[in-house]
């Protein structure tokens, strides 16, 4: 599968599993990776959100991409989060070069003091320091303007945007204002994809994948068939686990993601502070039925 395909397929973006100690235990993925290829994923997703990226240091992110590279083993192309301060960005960025990643996923930097040319120069620095990688914008924040979103985009190396706002009118903006090779992911997964996919995106990121990926892959082969009356029947049948996920201010996101898995005899720990940790009783009882519904418990994937 080539990177162009790949990206505009589903970007699973893979849990951190924690050991009994709290550190990171990549071996835990591996029946998860290899349900979720044996599905159909088209681009695992290392040091995502749902990988709890901003609760590991920076040598953990390290150990992930290199231990998750050994256990995709060439499968799919591997997307590789990159991000923090800029020293850190580029460590990460030769690591995951080195390690066999695709193309690296940049998360937009966080820190209160950002200016847009200042993006530019740290996306610049992170193309240096990887040998010249693709590169995967992961937009969350749209208030930098169209202008800002296509100075990007023009660097050379960036491939697309993860677009992560819920504004398909400004990603129809920015999409018009780019260079027309550049790739448009949804990057707020199954249930707002018919949207971004109206105004032109193609693919989109996936926490689902970790627990119920031909359910996810189904939706993607519905919208790249145009059945979106298909493709929202399915985003019905699971939007109780997106409900879950995004309680709490989306404190629950992985919660919900991690808590599925350990009900399906997956246990990759507990998510770390400040993300929720355990669902409270009523959300579990909410993620108990989600799951006795779609036949997605232990007994029933054993």
């Amino acid at each position: 599968m080539t990177l162009d395909q790949a990206l505009t397929g589903i970007s699973g973006i893979l849990v951190t599993p924690y050991d009994d100690r709290g550190d990171v235990a990549p071996a835990r993925l591996a029946p998860i990776l290899d349900r979720a290829l044996a599905a159909g994923l088209h681009m695992p997703v290392v040091n995502g959100n749902t990988g709890e990226f901003y609760a590991l240091t920076t040598d953990e992110a390290c150990t992930m991409v290199q231990e998750v590279a050994e256990l995709v083993a060439g499968r799919a192309p591997l997307l590789a989060g990159i991000g923090r301060s800029l020293r850190d960005a580029q460590r990460l960025a030769r690591v995951s070069a080195d390690a066999g990643a695709a193309a690296l996923m940049v998360h937009q930097p966080p820190d209160p003091f950002v200016a847009p040319r200042g993006v530019v120069d740290y996306l610049k620095a992170i193309a240096d320091a990887s040998g010249g990688l693709p590169m995967m914008l992961y937009l969350r924040n749209d208030a930098i303007g169209t202008k800002a979103v296509a100075d990007l985009c023009a660097v050379p190396g960036v491939k697309g945007v993860k677009w992560a706002t819920p504004n398909p009118q400004k990603l129809a903006e920015a999409k018009a204002a780019c260079d027309p090779s550049i790739v448009w992911v949804g990057g707020l997964a199954e249930v707002w994809a018919p949207t971004f996919y109206a105004v032109g995106a193609r693919g989109f990121t996936s926490g689902l994948i970790n627990v119920w990926p031909e359910h996810s892959v189904a939706i993607h082969a519905a919208l790249e068939a145009g059945d979106y009356h298909k493709a929202n029947a399915l985003i019905d049948q699971m939007r109780v686990f997106e409900d879950i996920r995004a309680q709490e201010m989306s404190g629950t996101n992985v919660t919900g993601v991690k808590a599925a898995l350990i009900a399906q005899g997956l246990d990759c720990g507990p998510t770390r502070a400040p993300s929720a940790w355990p669902l409270t009783a009523a959300q579990q009882t909410q993620l108990d039925g989600f799951m006795a519904a779609n036949n997605l418990c232990l007994k029933e994937i054993a």
